[in-house]
């Protein structure tokens, strides 16, 4: 009995309940901490980035984004804030071990705030860009080390590793053998047998890494990208630019067979659209400025698969802009040619697949279009009641 009033005095001793009760009836200041260390982490880029570059609007500061009511989510919807920082990232001297900004993007992703860690993995196209770029370039012998770049990859992926606990990214394929709820009655479904599920996996159990090996760095930045997947309904739209920009790069710019695609005859049909696209020469120079990204890398399917992922929403997501529907156009195309010259077969079927939807979606699109000129054309029929006052 003794032994018990003990144990009941030092469980309400310990003051993790109470704390945990005050923390949860207060979200107001978890709300504040929130925001504060938001505006504090925006704030250290002053230091960091001293100087706007000329095409930045006079009117942008760090300071005003960092005063708004949600700091973080401002600064991920700055088009200004993000040519700030990517005209650094892709700086010559950048991704050392010593650099300040890719010191700055690992502490802020290892931070507990879901919306700065949606601002760095808005420059994870950039940055993984330019970080593969670099690796694979011929020139590579001579360029600065890549360690800041590599900390901020491992950061992304060490998350991942964490949150996925050991276990494989599965899915359920739907097989023959099982029956279907749509043929079989409901009571019999149940009263059968039982059937294990097809189970297909997605992607292996992870392993823990502490540095970026050559064998490993596939693994790294395809987790690393499909990190940036799950999140990417709310990626700005230049950061998706970027991404497919990145993507027609490593495929390859120079192969003719991006413009062969046999049964779909893709080829007259996107160079017609595309001319109708550009309308605007400030589209043209965007997109121009787009396809002369990168160097073409070796694509392993670690890599290609989730950047597959993040074209598909590009082409087909409804909320997207043109600029990135066009972007991701040109990406899936050189990727289909990149994978008939690798002979992967993966590739080929997904690739054509989003070749074929995207062609459907701009047919309809343009279909829709030629309706509702034609009916904004055609003048409307008077009414009944009409021609009577006239008639009198």
């Amino acid at each position: 009995m003794d032994s018990n009033n003990k144990n009941n005095s030092s469980t309400s001793s310990i003051p993790h309940p109470t704390t945990t009760t005050s923390t949860a009836a207060d979200p107001v200041q978890s709300w504040w901490e929130s925001v504060s260390k938001a505006r504090s982490r925006i704030l250290s880029l002053s230091s960091i980035l001293p100087s706007l570059p000329s095409s930045s609007s006079s009117s942008f500061s760090l300071s005003s984004l960092a005063d708004s009511d949600r700091p973080a989510l401002s600064f991920l919807s700055s088009p200004d804030a993000y040519s700030l920082l990517s005209s650094s990232l892709s700086s010559p001297s950048s991704g050392s071990g010593s650099d300040p900004l890719c010191q700055w993007l690992y502490e802020t992703y290892l931070s507990s705030n879901p919306n700065l860690r949606l601002v760095v993995l808005s420059f994870l196209p950039l940055l993984s860009g330019t970080y593969l770029s670099r690796i694979h370039s011929s020139e590579s012998s001579s360029a600065p080390s890549l360690s800041g770049f590599e900390a901020v990859l491992l950061a992304i992926y060490s998350s991942e590793v964490k949150s996925r606990a050991g276990k494989p990214v599965t899915v359920q394929i739907p097989h023959l053998s099982h029956p279907s709820l749509y043929h079989t009655p409901r009571n019999k479904l149940h009263k059968s047998q039982p059937q294990a599920p097809s189970v297909g996996v997605l992607s292996g159990p992870l392993e823990v890494q502490i540095a970026v090996k050559s064998t490993k760095r596939p693994v790294i930045v395809g987790v690393a990208l499909d990190c940036y997947f799950k999140h990417i309904s709310q990626m700005p739209t230049w950061s998706k630019v970027e991404l497919c920009g990145f993507a027609g790069a490593w495929a390859g710019q120079d192969c003719a067979c991006q413009d062969k695609f046999n049964e779909y005859d893709d080829a007259d049909y996107f160079l017609e659209e595309r001319n109708m696209m550009m309308s605007s020469s400030e589209s043209e120079d965007n997109l121009r400025i787009t396809e002369s990204k990168g160097v073409r890398i070796p694509l392993p399917w670690e890599i290609l698969q989730p950047l597959l992922r993040i074209i598909g929403h590009c082409l087909l997501g409804p909320f997207n802009t043109q600029d990135a529907k066009d972007a991701a156009s040109i990406a899936v195309r050189r990727l289909y040619a990149r994978a008939s010259h690798d002979l992967v077969p993966q590739a080929i079927l997904a690739t054509r697949s989003l070749i074929h939807l995207d062609k459907r979606t701009r047919e309809a699109a343009r279909a829709a279009a030629a309706n509702t000129s034609s009916n904004a054309n055609t003048p409307a029929k008077a009414k009944k009641h009409e021609i009577l006052l006239v008639s009198k």
